[in-house]
């Protein structure tokens, strides 16, 4: 099944509209809250296509993540009660939470560096370390490097490939895609099960 590559051309396509800066800004600063889709979506394609822009499109997207997630932790230092607890209640995530609470329990600082640079979820980590009041500059820091370093591998790799890499990839795109799917599943089962 074909489902992958009809939306890497869909991605590639939006990373060549004229506003492709502002919606990977968006993107960047929406995702660190609550959106779902992680900025890498429009930054490798761009990083791939244009390569002699790549360095300041991560900056433009390691800036928007990082200020989006100052937003997530002031929503949990400040709204906690009233929009973050409610929403998930809504969610079914109380559960979720206090795992991740007893995560920055245990690893504070650190926490939120390993989540800003991996797949998962970034946005849980900063609301929450809004709520558990983890100290903002730290917080910030870590949110900054992470999320750069993230961001600026992901340029450096596409960048590398360039143009040639995009055809490339677009030949193992369905593979690569099914396979993160398998991946979700079986991650998303072993969370169900912890």
């Amino acid at each position: 099944m074909k489902l992958f590559s009809a939306l890497y051309d869909k991605v590639l396509s939006w990373s060549e509209h004229p506003r492709a800066k502002t919606i990977l800004t968006l993107l960047s600063f929406s995702e660190s809250v609550i959106f779902p889709i992680p900025p890498d979506v429009m930054l490798a394609p761009m990083a791939m296509t244009q390569p002699d822009k790549a360095w300041r499109l991560a900056f433009l997207t390691t800036v928007s993540s990082a200020a989006g997630g100052v937003l997530g932790y002031f929503l949990g230092f400040w709204a906690f009660e009233t929009v973050v607890l409610p929403a998930v209640e809504t969610l079914g995530y109380e559960s979720k939470l206090e795992i991740v609470k007893s995560w920055f329990a245990t690893w504070g600082f650190w926490i939120v560096f390993i989540a800003g640079f991996s797949p998962v979820p970034y946005k849980l980590f900063t609301v929450t370390a809004g709520v558990m009041q983890i100290a903002f500059f730290p917080f910030l820091l870590a949110s900054v490097i992470s999320r750069g370093l993230r961001f600026y591998l992901v340029a450096w790799l596409l960048k590398t490939g360039g143009p040639k890499m995009a055809v490339k990839l677009r030949e193992y795109v369905d593979r690569i895609g099914w396979s993160l799917v398998i991946l979700l599943i079986v991650a998303y089962i072993v969370v169900q099960l912890v």
